[in-house]
């Protein structure tokens, strides 16, 4: 199958999705009880939107128990630059229609400086740890910067563990997917 399809069915079967907040709870707690996020000090993660799962209380968490949290802005050539997430207060709408941090830029190269490092996915095969995301790159470009012993965590629903996702030469993988059941380490 290819990425297109895949992206596909993926989109329709979150769109039936029962209790997608539960996931994200459930997610959130997993991550949140694990020593290497309690002890990443620079956290890069992403605001989440439709069906994704949800962000918004990690990043919250994250941010009052002490770490600095960055998110990304989406340029214009689809790379991602990086601000600082100080509280629920510091998001505004962009020109995008995404939500950003509206702290000032600190460049695409920022992320190299993360000690953990959350993506959204659609899926990821559990064996390669290639992630499908929506298609833009953007994510590609910012994991291609992140150090070789950074953990890189994909959240996904549950049933989002693919094998066989096709793999091109700019796909980054991640080293572990975060599920409403678990952590599974790639």
């Amino acid at each position: 199958m290819d990425k297109a399809e895949l992206r596909r069915r993926i989109v329709a079967a979150r769109a039936g999705l029962s209790d997608p907040r539960g996931s994200a709870t459930a997610i959130r707690e997993t991550l949140l009880d694990q020593p290497w996020v309690q002890m990443a000090g620079l956290v890069a993660c992403y605001w989440s939107m439709g069906d994704e799962p949800a962000t918004h209380g990690l990043v919250f968490a994250l941010w009052k128990h002490g770490a600095t949290v960055i998110l990304p802005v989406l340029k214009p050539d689809n790379d991602l630059d990086w601000a600082v997430y100080d509280g629920p207060d510091s998001m505004a709408l962009g020109p995008r229609g995404l939500m950003e941090p509206v702290d000032t830029r600190r460049g695409v190269g920022t992320i190299r400086t993360a000690a953990l490092v959350i993506v959204p996915a659609l899926a990821v095969d559990p064996s390669t740890g290639i992630r499908l995301g929506r298609g833009g790159g953007s994510y590609d470009r910012a994991l291609a910067r992140v150090g070789p012993n950074v953990p890189t965590v994909a959240l996904l629903h549950e049933g989002e563990l693919v094998e066989g996702i096709p793999a091109e030469p700019h796909d980054r993988a991640v080293t572990m997917a975060a599920l409403p059941s678990g952590i599974v380490t790639i």
